[in-house]
């Protein structure tokens, strides 16, 4: 060993060392050119009619409802579950309506199984009950907020590809679950935003006992099937649709057309209703199902005004069997239902033995959001961070840093400006993306010990002192965080 002893190990970078250059080549050496690679043709970036992508402004606003209705869901005891997009198509098919099944999405995946992506969440939840039920018991409350594929015709607020946020009990038939399925609808609606909207509510039980009082029991399925496309297609279409496909002779269908026009306040509704179904056990059952779930509400606090009885509300699929609801906002009716459901007391039969009764409802979350942005209630915000702190002093990016890690540390979000440019332009910024604050520090500021606040919706600023804990600064901003926005 040297006398000098071990040389220290090298650590960090190696040091710069500038190339010499290398040998000068004769053309004679220089290597021979190659053919250039022909360039492949560009791809037109597009999506596929009925799907689309969501930018951060829509995407924020969806997480918002998303997170609205998780907190709602949780307040009454629902738990979260999740289960495959893809399912043996057995599972799917037969199980909603034969429209569902032509709107499946089937195909036969690489190991030669026929499957299909679910078309809601109801149909998987039956099949994961059944499953699942002993390690689960029951009674079970759900929920599920998840994409779903339908391969029906694009309309305002109808996509291919939307997001159900579900909500649903298993294992009982009490009204109990009914009333509060109404309940979660309405506190849901409200928490979201909402106040003008009214829940109609109608039961499976009646529209089979009117059927039955005119002697068309027995076509109930294809009947019920016609009338919910009533809203969309109206009366004359649907009449036309009962002849054809039910069989019912246009007298039959006009009988129950003029049964799905009864309107009146819901006491009177259901004195009309006792009398139309006298006879039939069947409808007299869905009425006295209908009258305590409209008291249930009222005990609950919940405006009877928001809700209303509609014999015309059927529901599409097969599988509901009692109690079902439909929620419409009155300033925009022709956008559809935005939140349906019902009872469905027979759908977990044809995967086990154990009967699995259940009642829910769903969020339809993409056509809420389509109405928002139509009556101007969804706030345009690109950001997930209200506040904005700007690059403003060169040479003070480690204090903004500081910065930016107390105000964090405190539970605000907050985005440091990348680059040292105008302030204009980083306002401009700020506008844009709908930051709520940007914080002003610059060198005469920091100088001082001080910060500026500017509140972007008002335009008004404001000096504050940076205390050791920036204490001074974070109320500051969350006294206008907490202030309306409009």
């Amino acid at each position: 060993m040297s006398r000098r002893g071990r040389q220290p190990e090298s650590s960090g970078l190696p040091k710069y060392k500038k190339e010499l250059p290398g040998p000068i080549m004769n053309s004679a050496d220089k290597p021979s050119s190659t053919p250039k690679r022909k360039q492949p043709a560009r791809i037109t970036p597009r999506t596929l009619k009925g799907f689309r992508d969501y930018l951060p402004a829509a995407m924020i606003a969806r997480e918002r409802e998303i997170d609205t209705a998780r907190s709602v869901y949780r307040s009454y005891g629902f738990a979260p579950i999740d289960t495959p997009a893809l399912e043996y198509l057995e599972i799917l098919t037969g199980k909603g309506s034969d429209e569902t099944d032509r709107q499946l999405y089937q195909f036969e995946d690489h190991g030669g199984r026929k499957v299909g992506l679910r078309f809601d969440l109801t149909v998987p939840l039956a099949r994961f009950a059944a499953q699942h039920f002993q390690e689960l018991g029951t009674p079970f409350k759900r929920y599920h907020i998840a994409t779903v594929w339908r391969g029906e015709n694009t309309q305002r607020g109808r996509y291919r590809e939307f997001m159900q946020c579900d909500f649903d009990t298993i294992g009982t038939k009490s009204v109990a679950a009914d009333i509060e399925t109404a309940l979660v609808i309405h506190d849901l609606m409200r928490a979201i935003g909402f106040n003008d909207f009214t829940i109609h509510l109608n039961n499976r039980q009646v529209l089979n006992g009117l059927l039955e009082q005119l002697g068309l029991a027995d076509r109930s399925i294809a009947i019920l099937r016609s009338l919910d496309k009533l809203s969309k297609i109206g009366p004359e279409r649907v009449a036309e649709e009962m002849t054809k496909q039910a069989g019912t002779t246009p007298d039959q269908a006009t009988s129950v057309l003029q049964l799905t026009a009864l309107s009146d306040s819901p006491d009177a509704m259901l004195a009309q209703l006792d009398r139309l179904v006298e006879g039939s056990e069947t409808g007299q059952a869905g009425v006295a199902n209908l009258r305590q779930v409209l008291a249930g509400v009222l005990a609950a606090g919940a405006p009877t005004e928001r809700f209303q009885l509609d014999v015309a509300i059927a529901r599409g699929l097969d599988y509901y069997t009692g109690i079902v609801f439909e929620t419409f906002l009155n300033a925009l009716p022709a956008i559809g239902s935005v939140c349906s459901g019902g009872r469905y007391d027979n759908l977990a039969e044809v995967y086990s033995k154990q009967q699995l009764p259940g009642v829910g409802a769903s969020l339809g979350l993409d056509r809420l959001l389509a109405a928002m942005q139509e009556l101007g209630m969804a706030e345009s915000v690109r950001t997930g961070a209200p506040v904005l702190i700007t690059f403003f002093a060169k040479h003070a990016l480690n204090t903004y840093l500081e910065l930016a890690a107390r105000i964090r540390k405190a539970g605000i979000g907050v985005e440091i400006y990348p680059d040292a440019k105008r302030l204009g332009q980083q306002l401009k910024y700020a506008d844009q993306r709908g930051f709520r604050i940007a914080l002003i520090a610059g060198e005469d500021e920091l100088a001082k010990g001080t910060c500026q606040i500017k509140d972007l919706h008002s335009g008004q600023s404001q000096e504050v002192t940076l205390d050791d804990d920036c204490r001074i600064l974070i109320d500051a901003i969350d006294s206008l965080l907490t202030l309306p926005t409009s």
